[in-house]
C-alpha cells in the first residue's frame, strides 16, 4: 500500500492519537504518522522490526532520504529504536505525549514564587502582561526570523564553538555606539560585558559586590524579583520612597547615612511598575548622595527603550564612575533572546566576566549575533518606535478603562506598559481572584520590601486589546457606586 497525500493516517475504529504528533504534512511527516497508526492499531508490535530504508523507500515511492528522516523521527519521539547493524524496532512502551502541567494552586496569599510560577506556566501563554512582557503579535516575529535566518547563513562555523567571555565583539560595539549617544561613555572592551538578558546582570553584580549582612537600598515600589535575589545573599533590604520624580531625596539621605549602604538599585528611566522617569534634580541629588555616603548606584534600564526620547540616565552623568548600567533586549525583540548587557567601571569588567564564566562559562552567541544583525541593519530602532507607538495609544485607553472602573491614578505613568492603579481595597484578594479566572495580575504588596498590604495594583495596558482580560476586570472591580461621576473619572 503506498502512502496517501490526503492527511494523517486514522487507525480502524478510533482517531489519531500519538500519531498527533506528526503533524507536519511533509512526506516524511506523513509516513511517520502512518507507521505510528499501525503501531496503535497492532499491524506493528512492540518488537518489530521495521522494512529496511531501500525497502521502505520502494514500497513506498518515495526517496531514501524521506525515509531516513521518518525513521529519525520516530527514534526522537520514542516510537522506533535504532540498533546498529540490525536496523529499526518497535520500541515496547512509545513516549507518551506532553501533557500540560497543573495550575500552581492559589496560597491564601500572593507570593512572589507562586506569581512566577503562574506568569511562567503553560496556561499563562499569551496572558496579557503576565510576565512583564509585551503581546507577541506587538513585536516584530518576521523581522527576528529573517535575522536569525541570515545569521545561520552567514556565521556557520562560527556558532559551533563558544563565544569571547566578554560577548561577541561585534554587539559590544553596537551597544557601545548606541551608549555613546546616549552620553553613557562606554567603550566595548574597557566597560562592557553581555549576559544572558538583565536578570543575569543584576545577578552578577550582587555576587561581586554584596556580601551577608550588607544593606542594599532598593526603591519602594520596586520589582519585587529583586527583592527575592537580595534576600538570597544575605543582604538587608531598605525601602526608599519613589515618587514621580525619582527616590524621596530627604529619606534616600537619611537612610543612607543611618545604613552604610553598599549599593542603591534604581530604574531611572520608565520605572518598574509605576512608568515615571528620573527628573534632573532627582537625579544629581541620586549622584550627590551615592558620593556622600559612598554607595554604588545600579541603573537598571529594562524598560527604558519605551520612553519617548532624552531620558535621563545616571550612568551618563556620572561617566560610568560610580553607576553600573544594566540593559537588554529581550522585552523589545523577544523574550527567548536572553541578550543583555552591563556596562560597568573598567575595574569591575574583569572580575564580572570572571564570575560569568564561573557561573555558566560563556552567553550563547547565536542569540547575541542575531541582536547585533538586527543593530547593524538599522531595523532596531524604528522597530522601538511602532511599538512604543502601539504602547502609548494603549497606555491611554488603559487609564480611561481602568477610570471607568473606579481605579484611581494619582499620577499618570510618562511611558512604558504599565499602570499603577490604587483599587481602593487591598488587592490580594484582588489577585488571587483574578488569577482563578486566568488573569494574572501583581499586587502591591510585592512590590515593596516589608510586602504591606496595599491597594495598589500593577496593571499591564496590553489588557485593553484583549476581551476576557477585560471582562474579567469589570467582573472582579464592578462598576462604581457612582458610575456617571466615575466615568468621568480623571488620571491625577
Amino acid at each position: 500500500m503506498t502512502l496517501s497525500a490526503s492527511g494523517p493516517y486514522t487507525p480502524p475504529g478510533g482517531s489519531v492519537s500519538s500519531s498527533a504528533a506528526f503533524t507536519d504534512h511533509t512526506l516524511a511527516g506523513r509516513l511517520a504518522q502512518k507507521l505510528v497508526g499501525q503501531m496503535e492499531s497492532q499491524v506493528l508490535r512492540a518488537g518489530a522490526r521495521l522494512a529496511s530504508i531501500r525497502d521502505f523507500a520502494v514500497a513506498e515511492g518515495v526517496s531514501r532520504f524521506t525515509v531516513v528522516q521518518a525513521y529519525d523521527r520516530l527514534v526522537a519521539a520514542g516510537f522506533v529504536e535504532s540498533r546498529r547493524g540490525a536496523g529499526f524496532f518497535v520500541t515496547h512502551r512509545p513516549t507518551p505525549p506532553l501533557v500540560p502541567m497543573p495550575q500552581p494552586a492559589a496560597p491564601a496569599r500572593v507570593e512572589v514564587s507562586w506569581l512566577l510560577r503562574s506568569m511562567f506556566s503553560e496556561a499563562a501563554v499569551g496572558t496579557p502582561g503576565g510576565p512583564g512582557l509585551l503581546p507577541v503579535e506587538w513585536l516584530d516575529a518576521d523581522m527576528v526570523a529573517a535575522a536569525v535566518r541570515a545569521v545561520g547563513r552567514a556565521a556557520r562555523g562560527g556558532l559551533l564553538g563558544y563565544g569571547h567571555p566578554r560577548g561577541f565583539v561585534p554587539l559590544r560595539q553596537q551597544i557601545a555606539a548606541r551608549l555613546q549617544a546616549d552620553g553613557i561613555p562606554a567603550h566595548p572592551s574597557h566597560h562592557l560585558v553581555t549576559t544572558a538578558g538583565v536578570t543575569q546582570g543584576l545577578d552578577l553584580i550582587l555576587r561581586h559586590l554584596v556580601q551577608p549582612g550588607d544593606t542594599v537600598l532598593v526603591e519602594d515600589p520596586a520589582w519585587f524579583l529583586m527583592f527575592a535575589r537580595l534576600a538570597a545573599f544575605g543582604a538587608r533590604v531598605v525601602g526608599v520612597p519613589r515618587g514621580p520624580d525619582g527616590p524621596d531625596l530627604e529619606a534616600l539621605g537619611r537612610l543612607a547615612q543611618e545604613h552604610q549602604p553598599k549599593l542603591f538599585i534604581i530604574n531611572a528611566a520608565v520605572h518598574n511598575p509605576t512608568g515615571f522617569s528620573l527628573s534632573a534634580a532627582g537625579a544629581y541629588g541620586v549622584l550627590r548622595a551615592a558620593e556622600a555616603y559612598g554607595f554604588m548606584v545600579v541603573e537598571d534600564d529594562t524598560y527604558g527603550d519605551l520612553h519617548p526620547g532624552g531620558a535621563i540616565r545616571l550612568a551618563a552623568l556620572d561617566g560610568l564612575r560610580r553607576v553600573i548600567y544594566v540593559s537588554g533586549f529581550s522585552k523589545m525583540l523577544a523574550a527567548s533572546l536572553r541578550v543583555g548587557f552591563i556596562a560597568a567601571p573598567p575595574e569591575l569588567v574583569q572580575p564580572l566576566t570572571d564570575l560569568k564564566m564561573l557561573t555558566g562559562l560563556t552567553t550563547p552567541e547565536l542569540g547575541e549575533r542575531v541582536v547585533h544583525r538586527i543593530l547593524a541593519d538599522g531595523q532596531y530602532r524604528r522597530h522601538v518606535e511602532r511599538v512604543r507607538l502601539r504602547v502609548d495609544d494603549a497606555r491611554e485607553r488603559c487609564l480611561k478603562l481602568l477610570a471607568s472602573l473606579g481605579v484611581r491614578v494619582h499620577h499618570a505613568p510618562h511611558a512604558g506598559f504599565f499602570v499603577w492603579g490604587d483599587c481602593g481595597r487591598d488587592t490580594q484578594p484582588l489577585a488571587l481572584a483574578a488569577a482563578e479566572q486566568g488573569l494574572i495580575l501583581a499586587p502591591g504588596s510585592l512590590f515593596s520590601p516589608d510586602q504591606r498590604d496595599s491597594t495598589l495594583m500593577r496593571f499591564s495596558v496590553a489588557i485593553v486589546d484583549d476581551a476576557a482580560s477585560g471582562r474579567t476586570l469589570r467582573a472582579l472591580l464592578g462598576p462604581p457606586p457612582d458610575s456617571a461621576a466615575k466615568a468621568r473619572g480623571r488620571v491625577d
